[in-house]
């Protein structure tokens, strides 16, 4: 018979995931359920006074997986960890220590939380800490803490060359269609799509525009294929 699988969290100190902090932490008790949440983000096209709202696409947010920890120091659930002791003299404050060392403690050489991966059977979330709330609900006579609550909150994160992939934004066979926002350029919207802004000329002219300096958040502008003899 298989043995019990525990969610394993993994740090990193990089957006590639490559460089891992400190050893992986290995859950005492897994989550009883836990919540996967998708977005996706719009921008309001509604014009004063209409009838209805009429949204309009604007990127795929992050991914989400909200869940619950349980720490137990009362000596009844084991260590997962080989001759630790499952009721330690320092209660539960060792384990939250261990792990807010992972996910939550400020890390000086990246002047951020750690990048964490969280693997538990099917669910393989590379992600970083949004919220963490905790509750101690035991405790020894002298006040020692030995049993908490964590409930927990993550966000999806993939690297912008992660991205870059999955969007497939820089191919020059297809129509591109995009809703100008703040501080966005022709020059740097062309280096987006077709890997070069030599040909934001040819961009504002497919547009009608009489200038590429300055463009109006909320406009959507057309690039179109470029033809095979384009330089």
């Amino acid at each position: 018979m298989a043995g019990l699988e525990k969610m394993v969290v993994t740090a990193y100190s990089d957006a590639n995931f490559t460089t891992q902090v400190g050893s992986p932490y290995t859950v005492w008790i897994n989550p009883t359920s836990y919540g996967y949440k998708y977005g996706i983000l719009y921008n309001d096209r509604q014009a004063q006074g209409s009838n209805g709202p009429s949204p309009d696409f604007n990127k795929v947010g992050p991914d989400s997986v909200t869940f619950e920890l349980m720490f137990d120091a009362t000596g009844v659930v084991p260590s997962p960890i080989a001759g630790k002791s499952a009721a330690p003299p320092d209660g539960v404050y060792g384990q939250i220590e261990d792990f807010k060392a992972l996910v939550l403690s400020f890390n000086g050489k990246i002047h951020s939380p750690n990048y964490v991966i969280l693997s538990w059977a099917q669910l393989q979330f590379r992600c970083r800490l949004q919220s963490m709330d905790l509750s101690y609900t035991l405790f020894r006579p002298d006040g020692t803490p030995i049993r908490a609550r964590m409930s927990l909150g993550f966000l999806g994160f993939n690297s912008e060359q992660t991205l870059a992939k999955q969007a497939q934004k820089a191919s020059p066979d297809m129509t591109h269609v995009v809703t100008v926002t703040a501080g966005d350029s022709l020059p740097t919207l062309c280096k987006d799509i077709y890997g070069s802004s030599l040909y934001y000329l040819r961009v504002a002219a497919f547009n009608n525009l009489d200038g590429f300096k300055q463009l109006v958040p909320g406009t959507r502008l057309s690039f179109p294929p470029l033809p095979k003899s384009a330089p």
